[in-house]
């Protein structure tokens, strides 16, 4: 009996810990092909909006920084978007304030991680 307690233990702080963000540093790395087909050089960005602070997050005082995979068209509008990192309740406010922005434009498609920080102040 008590070693079935313990595996339920193990288990939810497993999950807390993958649910907090600490498991983000099991993710493997991207192939090298994958390095290649994907642009190293940081784009400029012509017009940026502000997420907005979701009631809730700022009800229950959760702050912190939110990373975004952005998936960028040659003229510079956001095509795709994947959350990498962040509290869940931050994430869509940064994905909707992402979709709005504009880069310059380049030769080919690019993929770049933007951060957020929500630092409660807003």
């Amino acid at each position: 009996m008590k070693l079935g307690m313990a595996k339920g233990w193990a288990t939810a702080i497993m999950g807390m810990t993958l649910f907090l963000g600490a498991g983000t540093a099991l993710v493997p790395r991207a192939s090298a092909q994958q390095d290649e087909s994907a642009e190293t050089v940081k784009r400029k960005i012509r017009t940026r909006a502000v997420p907005e602070y979701p009631a809730l997050a700022k009800e229950l005082k959760v702050a912190g920084k939110v990373k975004i995979e952005a998936t960028i068209a040659a003229d510079g509008h956001v095509t795709a978007t994947k959350a990498v990192g962040g509290s869940p309740l931050l994430i869509n406010s940064a994905i909707e304030a992402l979709k709005k922005w504009r880069f310059e434009p380049a030769p080919k498609e690019s993929t770049e991680v933007i951060e957020f920080d929500f630092n409660g102040q807003n």
